[in-house]
């Protein structure tokens, strides 16, 4: 059995894209941003304004596209460093630079063969499928240009690599050691996520994974396995094994009347509160980076509302770019090109869910509007790791 992080064998593979959300980077760009966003869905011009008051708070500028420019450079140090030649790009779903671009630069390169690096960890139709939506999307327009034909492959779900949970776990015990001195023992640490309507979680998912069927489906399965892994990282390292947790959800949208994962950060905090907490922590599980979710949402209102209560509260920081990160991505490459070739790999997952298929199948986390096709998938229940 070959080892995929000791080889910087990178065929069939000859480019990396970094594929991420977009935010707009001036108050300008706030309202065409989320025109892209909600596009097809008819809502008015003036609820985007009300929308967007989150960005404006901040400029209208998202923290997101800076901390991406963080990560591409981080990457493309680690694959220099470590001697793997393959050229990173980077590509957004909604904002500039718009991925069909970075596909076009993609094949001006003379690339052919891609992978795409999401910056969602879980499965999912808005963190999976809606970017694999888009990139069917792109290829087809690159097809119309008549430009040549791209095959592009998605990284596994990355949410129990040891690269992506460590540094959680560190980024935990930091925001507990921020606590008051006389609070860090007894706070509850409340991991957060997006949440998403009810019946998206519950089809989340290949339908023939074994982790699917587990209660509230892939996405919430996913999230409960790394909460306990980080949970019992920090008790480890604090000596205290009866911490509570919880995972909780964040940045709720939509029509009310549509039952969405509950409850809300805003509400635990008073839960805690009402239960005599000493104090809490948020680890913010669902997000690879510190964006403007993660920025407004839990550091401005929860931060608020804990003010308010007057409960101490510490927020953990994202992995970001962290270099065990960086590496992991590496690693998921030189598996992934590896098992395209045909070898035999070891895959790094920690928890009781094992690694991540290769492949997503058709009936993977279904677009809850209406079909679409989706790019690097494969047809439902095929056997086998891919």
């Amino acid at each position: 059995m070959s080892d995929s992080r000791t080889r910087t064998d990178r065929r069939p593979y000859d480019a990396l894209l970094l594929l991420s959300f977009g935010g707009p980077e001036g108050p300008e760009d706030v309202v065409p941003f989320l025109e892209n966003v909600t596009r097809g869905r008819g809502i008015p011009k003036e609820r985007l304004v009300e929308v967007g008051k989150h960005y404006f708070l901040f400029g209208g500028v998202s923290p997101i596209n800076e901390q991406n420019r963080e990560l591409l450079a981080a990457l493309r140090k680690d694959f220099a460093d470590h001697g793997l030649d393959l050229p990173v790009y980077w590509g957004n779903r909604n904002w500039a630079p718009y991925l069909v671009d970075a596909l076009r630069e993609i094949a001006a390169d003379g690339h052919r063969r891609v992978l795409v690096l999401a910056t969602s960890a879980y499965a999912g139709y808005s963190g999976c499928r809606q970017y694999r939506e888009n990139l069917a999307d792109a290829l087809a327009v690159l097809a119309a240009e008549g430009l040549p034909e791209l095959t592009v492959d998605k990284l596994r779900h990355f949410y129990n690599h040891p690269g992506f949970v460590e540094p959680m776990i560190g980024a935990a015990l930091a925001a507990i050691a921020s606590l008051p001195a006389e609070v860090r023992d007894g706070a509850h640490l409340a991991f957060t996520t997006h949440s998403v309507p009810n019946a998206m979680a519950d089809s989340s998912g290949d339908p023939a994974d074994p982790a699917r069927g587990r209660p509230g489906g892939a996405y919430v399965a996913q999230h409960l396995d790394v909460a306990r892994l980080i949970a019992d990282g920090v008790a480890a390292a604090t000596g205290i094994a009866d911490r509570p947790w919880r995972l909780v959800y964040q940045s709720r949208s939509g029509a009310p009347h549509v039952p969405w994962l509950e409850p809300d950060i805003c509400d635990h905090l008073e839960e805690l509160h009402g239960a005599g907490a000493a104090a809490a922590v948020m680890v913010p599980i669902g997000f690879v980076s510190d964006h403007m979710e993660v920025r407004y949402d839990l550091d401005t209102e929860a931060v608020a509302k804990a003010a308010e209560l007057g409960l101490p509260v510490a927020r953990a920081a994202t992995v970001g770019a962290d270099p065990r990160f960086t590496a992991a991505v590496r690693d998921l490459v030189l598996e992934r090109a590896a098992a395209e070739r045909g070898e035999d790999v070891r895959r790094c997952a920690l928890g009781a869910l094992g690694p991540s298929h290769d492949v997503c199948a058709i009936a993977c986390c279904p677009n809850p509007r209406a079909p679409r096709p989706a790019a690097a998938e494969r047809p439902d229940h095929q056997e086998g790791p891919a």
